[in-house]
């Protein structure tokens, strides 16, 4: 996907979030987060478009690090007001922003502009499936970006040479969208991942088809039950589900 198809899914997915928000209400429980309140989703994606805003606009002058800072939300009166402030100030600032910037990030990208677009596209929209389950529905994603997303998943954020993720002896998953021909071959090992996403893939221990928006919500465990057929070693999905979990960043 291009940066200006990422800037859009972006604003899109913003607009239904402080919708689904303002029609559950702050209180309303969050079942795909078990732990949180829609107050929490709406503070918590309202301070990470902040921090994005401030690497895009001041590129490495920003944190050092790419850590974010600690950032006081506002009463509940004003949250989601805030929240689509801080949205529609990133926005801004993604469009306006020289292709060249140069910026932190921590996943592999064409650019550092490309990478803050597609990594807060996939933030917002995966917070948006959060917001709506406290309506009681189940978000749904048109298939290429959905796809886009599992390969930042996958192919990005378990790519890395991160712990939690990991098994003894050695388990594989394949993940197999059925309606395109993306395929992501995961071999979870005792040291971290081996992620294969072009054929011939070895021969998995598990695998899981299901449409590419039901994936997407799936490996980002925002599902409670399992969807598609899963053949093979169901334990090697449960693992997955019981130990991939990304962190803020």
């Amino acid at each position: 996907m291009e940066i200006a198809e990422h800037i859009d899914v972006l604003q899109h997915e913003g607009h239904l979030l402080a919708a689904a928000a303002t029609c559950a209400g702050l209180d309303a429980d969050v079942p795909t987060c078990p732990r949180w309140q829609v107050r929490d989703v709406v503070g918590h994606l309202g301070g990470v478009h902040r921090w994005a805003t401030t690497h895009v606009r001041e590129g490495l002058a920003a944190v050092a690090d790419g850590g974010q800072p600690a950032l006081e939300t506002p009463p509940d009166d004003g949250l989601v007001d805030w929240f689509v402030e801080g949205h529609g100030a990133l926005i801004a600032t993604l469009r306006a922003a020289p292709a060249d910037i140069d910026a932190w990030t921590f996943l592999p990208s064409s650019s550092p502009l490309a990478f803050w677009a597609r990594r807060q596209a996939h933030e917002t929209a995966i917070h948006r499936a959060d917001a709506e389950s406290a309506l009681g529905r189940a978000a749904a994603y048109d298939a290429r970006f959905a796809l886009d997303g599992l390969d930042e998943l996958i192919a990005g954020f378990w790519g890395r040479k991160t712990k939690g993720l990991v098994a003894e002896p050695a388990r594989s998953l394949l993940v197999a969208p059925t309606d395109a021909e993306s395929r992501w071959h995961i071999a979870i090992l005792p040291d971290g991942r081996a992620i294969t996403s072009t054929p011939p893939f070895p021969r998995p221990d598990c695998t899981v088809a299901a449409t590419a928006s039901e994936l997407y919500l799936l490996m980002w465990n925002r599902l409670a039950e399992n969807v598609g057929v899963v053949t093979g070693d169901e334990a090697v999905l449960r693992l997955w589900r019981e130990r991939a979990r990304i962190e803020w960043r």
